[in-house]
């Protein structure tokens, strides 16, 4: 490519472009058409001074013009205070929302399985003490499990559950498309808790499990469902896709993912400064059952209010169209 001819040629439309993103506030309909046009022109330019041509000057005048055209017609940058916002009010209460179906009955089958396995260790002869030897049961019930929330402060065991409760929500989602790492998942998580619950519930300690438990276990299984549960509904994008490829698919839902997990360490952050705060306090059990209860029915009507709408107006969980692609023109006119 003639360099100095290709300048001469296309100056006169760097000029003008120039002239017009100068001014982007004061543009009549015909001028935003033509800043339009050149900078799909100039962009065009620029892939060809890029390709063909050895000037970093003139690329990097381009480049820069180019970036000031594309601000004036995308429009101004959002505030990182508002897209944050969005997010938590339309982006991942909507993905959430989407999968509402998936975690909802991921969350029954657990209660059910947990209640069965409860069930067998109370009234199965000889299981309880297959599963612990009798002094190990005896310190569980009567020291360890209620230790285990007053042993560290308050701050420090509030980091350790977030972290670790994190830690599995997002192993759910990342394994969703293998699908068997998630049910693995799952299984330990609703084990563990319902084999603790048939050794206090046997024990006559019922009232501590749940006063220990529920304020914040309700908020923290829901996420954790939550996560299982769009975690298998990524699995299952990729095993039936519909009128999508398995590759669409399998990336929309991906990126839908990404949101829910970002957005349930949020949450979890909640669970955790409950499990830290509240639980371990000196709250009588009716006051911090009624703050644990509040934050899980929040967490509720925030999915079913704000994701419904979301959802209904056409919102998915994945990023807009003009982020997750731009075009310009193939060839220079």
């Amino acid at each position: 490519m003639d360099l100095d001819s290709f300048i001469l040629r296309h100056s006169g439309q760097w000029d003008r472009l120039a002239e017009l993103t100068d001014r982007p506030n004061r543009l009549t309909g015909a001028e935003a058409d033509e800043l339009v046009d050149l900078y799909q022109r100039v962009a065009t330019h620029l892939s060809v001074v890029r390709s063909t041509a050895s000037d970093a000057v003139l690329e990097a005048r381009l480049s820069a013009l180019v970036v000031r055209a594309r601000a004036v017609v995308t429009g101004t940058t959002v505030p990182l205070w508002r897209s944050i916002g969005r997010f938590f009010t339309v982006v991942f209460p909507a993905a959430v929302y989407r999968a509402r179906w998936w975690w909802g009955i991921t969350a029954v089958i657990n209660l059910v399985v947990g209640t069965m396995v409860t069930w067998r260790v109370i009234n199965t002869p000889g299981l309880a003490d297959q599963l612990l030897d009798e002094e190990s049961a005896r310190r569980l019930v009567d020291y360890e499990f209620s230790q285990y929330y007053f042993e560290n402060p308050a701050f420090d065991f509030f980091l350790h559950v977030w972290v670790n409760n994190a830690r599995v929500s997002a192993n759910c989602l990342l394994l969703g498309i293998l699908i068997i790492p998630v049910l693995v998942l799952l299984w330990a998580n609703i084990e563990n808790v319902a084999v603790i619950a048939g050794y206090m519930i046997e024990a006559g300690r019922a009232d501590i499990f749940w006063g220990l438990l529920l304020p914040h276990g309700l908020l923290e299984l829901t996420v954790i469902f939550v996560a299982g549960g769009a975690g298998l509904r990524l699995g299952w994008a990729w095993i039936a896709p519909g009128r999508r490829s398995r590759t669409q698919a399998l990336a929309a839902e991906g990126r839908a993912a990404g949101a829910i997990a970002l957005g349930l360490a949020a949450w979890l952050m909640v669970s955790g400064l409950l499990e830290g705060f509240i639980t371990p306090s000196q709250l009588p059990a009716w006051a911090r059952l009624l703050i644990g209860g509040l934050a899980w029915v929040g967490f509720l009507v925030y999915v079913f209010t704000l994701g419904r709408w979301a959802a209904n107006a056409g919102e998915t969980g994945d990023v807009s169209g003009e982020e997750l692609i731009a075009e310009v023109p193939a060839e220079v006119p």
